[in-house]
């Protein structure tokens, strides 16, 4: 039962960049069962993504379509979303639709020592390394702007988090 109500809540699509599942993007933090009381917990890419309360009405809907009827969805903040929960799928996905994924571990921010460079996004469309920052932010506070100067084509670029 907890498979097939987590693989309900697992197709629900980010309101954002909808080739994306928040399974994809790891915002499906965790499905519980008790009884005929199903608990989703869900985290927000960052505190205040406006796209929750979407995914929350989403997967209320998707998980009563599939049988489920006392459905609580719950906001954890905490340990915070970082970009290394999104799946190899979801990146891959990104880069299909035109988003240059993040790159990098997240995690590695927080160690001591040198600090890391990007040294380029790669251009979604042509593969270029020859790309620039537009702006720091893209069509949602999660992307930045970018532009290829091989293919002269705007991007965003999903930022590591």
């Amino acid at each position: 039962m907890r498979e097939r109500a987590w693989s309900a809540a697992a197709a629900v699509t980010d309101p954002e960049v909808p080739v994306l599942t928040i399974e994809d993007l790891g915002v499906l933090r965790d499905v519980r069962i008790d009884g005929a009381h199903v608990d989703v917990d869900i985290t927000p890419t960052y505190s205040g993504c406006p796209a929750m309360d979407a995914i929350r009405d989403d997967v209320l809907l998707a998980l009563t379509r599939a049988g489920f009827d006392d459905v609580a969805v719950r906001l954890v903040l905490s340990p915070a979303w970082t970009t290394d929960w999104m799946s190899e799928d979801g990146k891959r996905k990104l880069t299909e639709y035109g988003i240059a994924p993040p790159t990098g571990r997240a995690a590695l921010r927080q160690a001591q020592g040198p600090v890391r460079l990007v040294l380029g996004v790669r251009c979604p469309r042509c593969g270029s390394l020859d790309t620039r920052e537009i702006s720091r932010f893209g069509s949602t506070s999660c992307k930045a702007l970018y532009e290829c100067r091989a293919c002269l084509e705007p991007f965003d670029h999903f930022k590591v988090i």
